[in-house]
């Protein structure tokens, strides 16, 4: 396998207003997606964060440590031409949603989760129109259609960049109401991540922690907090 890898081959990077949006250019030659498709933003300040990243580069290419430009690259070349299927795909998330299965026993972890879980199914009730049942165990129980087709319709009104970043605030935390109270802050979204752990952290205090687990834990967290950053430039 070749460890080959595109030099920096620029002086400067700038942000400049195209058609559409914001656009990085390079000493005057416009960034591409890996699709070749036009790099067009949708805010000056995610412009900002993409030319940074582009600035940062030294002798090599390391697009491991350019998040915004790839978040930006998804929702260009994938998310765009497949707008309604990554939200059907999110929206049914709603019908298994983390935050209403609740554990059988012991009583300590379902005062918890009720604790911690129930005021989010309240918010999303209110806020959103959507009433989601929790229910006790893990076999999966219909929730109500009505709820499901208001929670559905909310994802497909996302634009392409709010979309690519939602799928990550979703499937990070397993729930598709945690992923709308991280985009519309319904709380913080370290408070959120954590929510979104409870069960996790429950074991840990039962079987205490392991190194391994908690690097896996740490990585999904920072990708989670970047996709609330780059939902929040999308807009």
């Amino acid at each position: 396998m070749s460890d080959w890898k595109p030099k920096r081959f620029w002086t400067e990077s700038a942000v400049v207003e195209t058609e559409g949006g914001y656009t990085v250019e390079l000493d005057g030659r416009r960034v591409k997606t890996p699709a070749k498709a036009a790099l067009v933003l949708p805010t000056r300040a995610m412009a900002d964060e993409v030319a940074a990243e582009w600035d940062a580069q030294e002798k090599v290419i390391d697009p491991t440590v350019m998040p915004f430009t790839r978040s930006a690259n998804a929702a260009i070349d994938k998310v765009h031409h497949q707008h309604a299927d990554v939200a059907d795909m999110l929206a049914d998330y709603g019908d298994s949603d983390l935050l209403c299965y609740r554990a059988v026993h012991p009583q300590e972890l379902q005062q918890r989760q009720a604790e911690q879980w129930d005021p989010l199914l309240d918010w999303a009730a209110e806020t959103l129109s959507a009433r989601l049942l929790p229910v006790a165990g893990v076999l999966h129980q219909p929730q109500p259609q009505v709820a499901l087709s208001t929670l559905r319709e909310r994802v497909h009104g996302l634009n392409d960049f709010q979309l690519a970043s939602f799928h990550d605030l979703v499937s990070l935390s397993g729930s598709l109401i945690l992923g709308f109270a991280a985009a519309q802050n319904r709380a913080g979204a370290e408070e959120i991540w954590q929510i979104s752990r409870l069960d996790e952290l429950w074991q840990i205090e039962q079987w205490g922690h392991d190194d391994e687990a908690y690097a896996v834990s740490e990585t999904k967290k920072a990708a989670f907090l970047h996709a609330k950053r780059f939902f929040d430039l999308s807009v």
